[in-house]
């Protein structure tokens, strides 16, 4: 079974439409009942690990955003993360199975960066502590494409697609990555090299 939270829209519903269309059984969740539903009707259509999706983008810096901006980030992007992982590390633990995070950076939002800083933190520590459990525990580090001005920030010179995002979650929750714990991989067009230049 794969739980997908935020699978009413972007990389949460591309990643549940690409899990479907391997025939996995899909257990979705999202804010929008509305997209929900549909999200739920395309995967059933398309033939339908532990896939964590939360996380919300809020602008502002430490000088300019309140401590309420602060704690609404920490609590949607990595509060809601550790707690559902929690919930179903039991069953994790019992089916030997696999947890992927999806996670990213974003200059000149530091609450939205520090929350999913803490997610890549989070993510190497319970790959530490479930390693003997033989659970693995990754992170998938994505760039950001909804800003056309990306495709100048990224060294392949184009934003990401949501199918690139998703196939990245679904090579991490397989069994092709099964000696791979604990990494962050990249799928940001190679946005992580620009300070090099």
């Amino acid at each position: 079974l794969i739980l997908i939270p935020g699978a009413s829209s972007g990389i949460g519903k591309g990643t549940a439409l690409r899990f479907a269309r391997e025939g996995y059984a899909l257990s979705l969740s999202g804010r929008d009942e509305k997209a929900l539903s549909e999200t739920a009707k395309l995967c059933k259509e398309a033939g339908a690990a532990d896939v964590n999706n939360a996380g919300i983008l809020t602008n502002g810096n430490v000088i300019d955003a309140d401590l309420d901006l602060f704690d609404r980030q920490m609590n949607v992007n990595l509060r809601s993360v550790v707690q559902l992982t929690k919930l179903v590390l039991p069953h994790i633990i019992k089916s030997r199975g696999t947890v992927v995070n999806v996670s990213s950076i974003f200059t000149g939002i530091t609450y939205y960066c520090m929350s999913k800083s803490a997610l890549d933190q989070f993510t190497k520590c319970l790959a530490l502590e479930m390693g003997p459990h033989g659970v693995r525990v990754n992170s998938k580090f994505r760039s950001f494409k909804f800003l056309e001005k990306g495709k100048s920030t990224h060294m392949l010179g184009r934003v990401g697609e949501v199918s690139e995002v998703a196939e990245a979650i679904l090579f991490l929750a397989s069994d092709k990555s099964s000696f791979t714990t604990g990494e962050l991989l990249r799928v940001d067009g190679g946005k992580g090299l620009m300070h090099l230049l």
